[in-house]
């Protein structure tokens, strides 16, 4: 047994996308999200690309109706197959070849220049920092997400791995930037997952990533390109073979109703999934709580707006609260059809008088001003997404109400959106996932509730591994360990468990016991670099140099530009070779 005493541990919080937040590692701590995605498929190393067919059946489904994309429907709705497939919703994903948008950018923080580019029918992303060896490489685009209108970003593949691109194209100033969150970034991120949450609303036909993996999927990762039809109307075999109906959405209860749009158009502050479903998996018609639940801060409705946050926004206008389930997205967008720029202003004031049918009020009300939108649904920066402009959904009678200063000190409150009863398990899971970077009150709270929601439903290995987070974050490591492998025991895959666990057996002097389990993890996320490193200064601390090699260089073939790993390999390669980690 390998006990040997550990380097030096540092910690650097770091935030992403999550479910439940918390990886505690020896070089890191970071929010990771452990949406455990599951599927029958398998494929060889290398082959996350594959040709998109109008004739694939991916979506999960049960019944004898199957998923055809929207070619079938263009027989008997020719016109709205038309004005459909010029929407930015049609538009949403597609090969890189068909939507290339190439250019140069040099980032100044990093020092990092990058290129979009094409090369006989290929697509490629370059990057280099002048006066660094270590980072210059290229990577080749898949496909592309984003219609273009607000942004587009790319995807590469690596190692079967699938990836987004560092850097975005910002269609509404028209410039190429850093992904979300990484303007300030002084390496780049080579190593951002492609996770589901995000193609789930910009594909269709999405393949679940393989089984254990967050981000490596079948081939091809999605059946068809942008929305389809069959998103808003269900599977369509049987109703284009004259066999059945199709979902109208409009003829649903309000409630199944306004789901549709719901589930891309809604991101909460937190989002938690159902044990044993997924977005993906989600059907018009059917009760999306029943696949995820959402969350949000209370007395959010002065915040920033996100860019996703029509719904909750429309929510909170006076014009929804009084016209009730009559109002919905529809009353005011058609989804089959974008009016043309020249004629936004009188199509939307259109569908204002609809409702404000007083034909005095409509003439005299600011007859110079016809656009009602630049008034009451002004146009403000989105707080999460940089370069971008989102519209007002609170449909504001006073023009521009002032934001809420979100640096004056607050305290947060979850509750579920839409409005309701939270459940025990979501309610637990969702204050965890905002603890993990929060104050020790949040933190005493979340891990009271998860207490609580463990002792309810003792076998959900979830629930678990978001225990022994909290417990392990609180020195608690004899309860945390109690929670890990619980949680290892029910789902083996369990990767933030075993990662975590991993930290507290290395930090007891078990090497080994730290190492299988950190192997493990690593082999089914080799983008995750904290798990990769710690197996490095692991091998370093037991003297075996050649596998710490090993991995720092699969670490730096994910992340490239990881200073820690460039650090510790120049430090293998000296003569004579050192471990330690830098001060």
């Amino acid at each position: 047994m390998m006990r040997t005493p550990f380097p030096a541990i540092r910690s650097y919080a770091v935030r992403s996308e999550n479910l439940i937040c918390g990886l505690a590692v020896l070089i890191f701590v970071i929010c990771i999200a452990p949406r455990k995605l599951r599927s029958q498929s398998s494929t060889a190393p290398g082959s996350a690309v594959g040709r998109i067919s109008s004739s694939s059946n991916v979506a999960p489904h049960s019944g004898s109706d199957t998923y055809i994309s929207s070619e079938p429907c263009a027989k008997c709705h020719a016109s709205i197959y038309e004005s459909y497939s010029h929407t930015a919703m049609a538009n949403a994903s597609g090969p890189a070849s068909q939507g290339v948008i190439a250019g140069d950018f040099e980032h100044k923080p990093s020092g990092v220049h990058y290129r979009v580019s094409a090369e006989n029918g290929q697509v490629w992303l370059s990057f280099e920092r002048p006066g660094d060896p270590m980072l210059q490489g290229k990577r080749e685009l898949l496909y592309f997400i984003g219609s273009g209108g607000r942004g587009r970003s790319y995807l590469f593949s690596l190692d079967g791995f699938l990836f987004e691109s560092p850097i975005n194209w910002y269609g509404q100033r028209r410039v190429w930037d850093m992904a979300p969150a990484y303007q300030q970034a002084r390496e780049t991120p080579m190593n951002l997952p492609a996770l589901p949450g995000c193609l789930t609303c910009h594909t269709s036909g999405l393949q679940p990533p393989l089984p254990g993996t967050q981000n490596k999927y079948p081939s091809p990762v999605f059946a068809h390109s942008g929305i389809t039809c069959e998103r808003c109307h269900g599977a369509g075999s049987l109703h284009a073979a004259n066999a059945g109906p199709i979902v109208n959405p409009a003829k649903l209860p309000p409630e199944r109703r306004d789901e549709i749009c719901m589930q891309c158009h809604l991101e909460g502050n937190v989002a938690i999934e159902q044990p044993g479903r997924h977005l993906y998996e989600f059907e018009p018609g059917k009760n999306l709580s029943d696949f995820i639940r959402y969350f949000v801060y209370t007395g959010d409705d002065r915040r920033g707006m996100g860019a996703l946050s029509q719904v909750q926004a429309l929510a909170q206008s006076v014009c929804k609260k009084k016209t009730g389930d009559a109002m919905w997205c529809i009353s005011c967008h058609d989804p089959h059809s974008t009016p043309a720029a020249a004629q936004k202003v009188e199509y939307y004031r259109a569908r204002c008088v609809a409702c404000h049918r007083d034909v005095a009020f409509a003439e005299k009300h600011h007859p110079n001003q016809r656009d009602c939108t630049q008034c009451h649904m002004a146009r403000a920066a989105s707080s999460d997404v940089a370069h971008t402009q989102v519209t007002d959904h609170r449909i504001l009678r006073v023009p521009e109400m002032q934001l809420e200063d979100l640096s004056a000190p607050r305290v947060r409150d979850l509750v579920p959106f839409p409005p309701g009863t939270a459940d025990a398990r979501d309610l637990a899971l969702a204050w965890q996932s905002i603890a993990a970077n929060g104050t020790e009150a949040e933190r005493t709270k979340a891990r009271g509730l998860l207490q609580a929601a463990v002792e309810r439903t003792p076998n959900d290995a979830v629930l678990l591994a978001a225990l022994g987070y909290t417990e392990q974050q609180s020195g608690a490591l004899d309860g945390a360990r109690e929670s890990y492998e619980r949680a290892l025991a029910i789902d083996p895959s369990t990767r933030d468990a075993a990662t975590n666990l991993g930290v507290i057996e290395a930090k007891a002097g078990d090497l080994t016991s730290a190492v299988a389990l950190w192997k493990g993890a690593f082999e089914n996320s080799p983008g995750t670099s904290q798990i990769g490193m710690n197996i490095a200064f692991a091998y370093c601390a037991a003297g075996k140099l050649d596998e710490a090699r090993t991995y720092v260089r699969r670490v730096l073939e994910f992340n490239p530009d990881l200073g820690v790993a460039k650090t510790l390999e120049q430090r293998l390669a000296a003569n004579p070779p050192s471990c330690n980690p830098p001060k």
